[in-house]
């Protein structure tokens, strides 16, 4: 078999028998330009933005975090954007990332996708499926997305090589004015892929941009955001399906969190690695307190002493003290740190629209009275265990 297929360092095989790893898996930004210029996404650059591009990191500085990476016990990294083909060392940086015996996986919008790149992939597997955010099933409604002439044809393209080189790859879509009535012919399309293994996912409820850069921008993903009532009329399209996964997430996850202002997982195990070398626990989290410079520092440092400090910081805001720390939908609502940065430039202040989602789904779980809010239902085990009929994991709250 292949050595790239294979190989993986003494370093990760010793790490993970003696101790549990530092960092198992790494988010790298390779780039935020893109050849897209969608209306929904969070962080694109344009393609041709010189600027942004020589502040990037370069080919040496990503092995070298690469490196660092493996050797702290990573097995995957992801690859990001923006459009991370646009790199003109993507293929360099993806051999010397599977030398070090990681998987590969890309987030791509596949039109950059040739049958070049796709000889590399057959030669050396990136071991993890392709994801490929598709916005269109006709060039009239991909287009009215990425505004870009030509790039329905071009990401078309590029699927059709990944087919025909038996290249896995899924495929994922953001629900937008375009495309909303396309769900059904887009679904059946994607169960005819050999590598979905279920429904595509759907982006619906849209960050604003993370770097609080454009203000225009961020309008106009406000006025393509689904309303509660879309989203849930989405949601359940799925069926039993989607109201039986729900009861076991709400069994786990659902329950208060007081004034901790971080509930996830974020910082454990992983993080990202933005285009310019700033190290963050979650990708959409851009506080200048929850950013740690890689060049001044190390991986393992941040991992280890700078990251823990985040996770501790606590909520200061009387609204989310009052609000959010007292709610029990915690597991149904998107608010979270990076949420509040991007809405508002803080950590702690409560996202309207997030919230009124969270309601909407409790709701139509029972799980609220049509005027009651979250923080202010005291049984709300009870109606957990009586929605999810489990009581396993009730008792750590």
């Amino acid at each position: 078999m292949n050595s790239y297929v294979t190989k993986i360092s003494p370093g990760q095989a010793q790490l993970w028998k003696t101790k549990p790893p530092l960092l198992t898996h790494l988010d790298m930004e390779l780039t935020e330009r893109c050849n897209n210029n969608c209306i929904h996404c969070y962080i694109n650059l344009q393609a041709d933005d010189i600027k942004a591009k020589e502040k990037e990191l370069s080919t040496e500085e990503i092995k070298c975090i690469l490196k660092e990476a493996a050797s702290l016990g990573c097995l995957k990294v992801r690859f990001t954007g923006g459009e991370p083909l646009l790199r003109e060392d993507f293929e360099e940086l993806y051999l010397f990332s599977r030398k070090l015996g990681l998987k590969v996986l890309l987030f791509t919008n596949a039109t950059l996708i040739s049958p070049y790149i796709a000889d590399l992939f057959v030669r050396i597997p990136p071991l993890e499926r392709i994801e490929i955010s598709v916005y269109g099933m006709k060039r009239s409604s991909y287009e009215a997305v990425t505004r870009v002439p030509g790039s329905y044809k071009a990401a078309w393209r590029g699927i059709n090589i990944l087919l025909e080189n038996n290249i896995p790859f899924v495929v994922k879509s953001a629900l937008l004015p375009s495309n909303k009535k396309e769900m059904d012919e887009f679904e059946s399309w994607a169960s005819t892929i050999p590598w979905m293994d279920g429904p595509p996912s759907y982006s619906m409820l849209f960050d604003l941009r993370c770097r609080r850069d454009s203000e225009e921008k961020n309008n106009l993903i406000r006025e393509i955001r689904v309303s509660p009532e879309e989203m849930l009329e989405v949601l359940i399209r799925r069926g039993e399906g989607f109201l039986n996964e729900m009861k076991e997430f709400c069994s786990k996850f659902v329950g208060t969190n007081k004034e901790n202002l971080f509930s996830c997982g974020t910082g454990i195990g992983g993080g990202c690695i933005d285009a310019y070398g700033y190290f963050q626990p979650c990708m959409m989290l851009r506080h200048p307190m929850t950013i740690y410079n890689i060049k001044n520092g190390s991986i393992e440092d941040a991992v280890t002493n700078f990251f823990p400090k985040v996770r501790k910081m606590r909520a200061k805001n009387p609204d989310y003290i009052t609000r959010c720390a007292r709610c029990f939908l915690r597991g149904l609502c998107e608010q979270c740190p990076a949420m509040s940065w991007m809405e508002h430039g803080t950590l702690d202040t409560p996202v309207e629209y997030f919230c009124r989602i969270a309601h909407e789904k409790a709701r139509y779980f029972g799980l609220l009275e049509k005027s009651e809010k979250g923080w202010e239902v005291n049984n709300w085990k009870e109606r957990i265990i009586d929605f999810s009929g489990e009581i396993h994991q009730l008792a750590r709250y």
